[in-house]
């Protein structure tokens, strides 16, 4: 015989892998029965039609035939209507903490940044937000290179983001969960926008995204001191800075215009990593390609620590143009390493308490 309760139970623990939450206390479960010759059929509401399902239905299988005796199982979806998506959506903020980044909030928010393009900042982005979920921590990233988007690329991602009502529900790849305008423009447009527009688009990405307080939050920013950078040093006052740069002179006296934007608005620098650093050749030799020393020497003039360099090889460069980052298609290579380090480093350092600068204890 069956145990239909133990069986019905486990059905409802099965998480919904984007709401990362028992199906049972979302609502999704309508029905759940196992018959007298042990098949199940489960009676599924999930908010619409284009709500990811298919890997859902494969969950729900897998935890019914669990259980010796089970036979077929046959799962019927059904949609929610406007009003229960919105309950479930309230439901949700609710178990938020408060904003991502806030006072209430458990996440480190770090902007990656660096003064000009062309240095790698949205690969060291994308790969080290990978090894820090490879290393068994929360990591979601915000591209907030608003021009030049690419993390969606970069990631892997296979599907855009789904909704609940107005609540936005990021897409996972690789552990990390993300939001980019790539989502949201079509292939190839331009994004021409003046600064209030770029403000309330970035302040979405912050309120109406189902972030879940994860530990970590990279945010992807775009060269230069623009009006993003300005808007998310309003919402993020908490936030920690990362500079990229590479071993050139130029560059790292660029990237670090971009640092000293950090300091004009109380964000504290977390430390320096050096990309581009070396190409290892066939005779095992390596070759300082950009020059050497830029990493160091911004980092000296910081007072900050360099937290790693990263070399420049062709698998790095091939795995971001098929979506698939370095730690996952080259675990063993001096890269994956880097970043590796890169992010124990990280994790292992605690953000300083910063007080507001116009707080003054006489």
């Amino acid at each position: 015989m069956v145990d239909s309760a133990a069986v019905v139970e486990s059905i409802r623990a099965v998480e919904d892998p984007s709401l990362r939450r028992p199906i049972g206390g979302l609502g999704f479960v309508e029905e759940a029965s196992v018959s007298e010759g042990g098949g199940v059929h489960v009676g599924l509401l999930v908010p619409h039609r284009a709500w990811p399902t298919a890997t859902l239905g494969e969950a729900i299988a897998a935890a019914a035939k669990a259980f010796e005796g089970v036979g077929e199982v046959a799962v019927d979806v059904g949609f929610m209507g406007e009003d229960r998506q919105e309950e479930l959506a309230a439901r949700l903020k609710a178990d938020q903490p408060g904003p991502v980044g806030g006072s209430g909030s458990r996440t480190r928010v770090i902007t990656v940044a660096s003064g000009k393009g062309g240095v790698g900042k949205s690969s060291v982005t994308a790969n080290l937000a990978v090894a820090l979920a490879e290393s068994g921590h929360d990591v979601a990233v915000i591209d907030a290179d608003v021009w030049g988007y690419s993390i969606p690329k970069m990631l892997g991602v296979e599907q855009p983001p789904t909704a609940v009502g107005q609540l936005i529900v990021p897409p996972v790849a690789h552990g990390v969960r993300s939001i980019s305008m790539d989502f949201f423009v079509a292939p190839d447009q331009a994004v021409v926008w003046r600064g209030p527009m770029l403000h309330k688009a970035l302040e979405q990405f912050l309120g109406d995204v189902l972030w879940d307080d994860p530990e970590f939050l990279l945010i992807d920013m775009p060269p230069g001191t623009g009006d993003v950078s300005i808007s998310l040093s309003q919402f993020l006052p908490r936030a920690e800075m990362l500079v990229v740069t590479t071993p050139q002179v130029t560059a790292q006296r660029v990237a670090k215009r971009a640092a000293r934007m950090a300091t004009q608005v109380n964000q504290e620098i977390v430390g320096v990593v050096e990309n581009m650093s070396w190409f290892t050749g066939d005779d095992g030799k390596r070759y300082e390609l950009f020059g050497s020393g830029g990493g160091a020497a911004l980092a000296e003039e910081l007072e900050v620590e360099l937290l790693g360099q990263v070399p420049l090889v062709p698998a790095l460069r091939a795995a971001a143009d098929e979506g698939t980052p370095i730690g996952v298609a080259a675990p063993g290579s001096e890269a994956a390493a880097a970043f590796a380090a890169i992010a124990e480093r990280i994790a292992g350092m605690r953000p300083r308490v910063r007080r507001p600068p116009e707080l003054v204890i006489g």
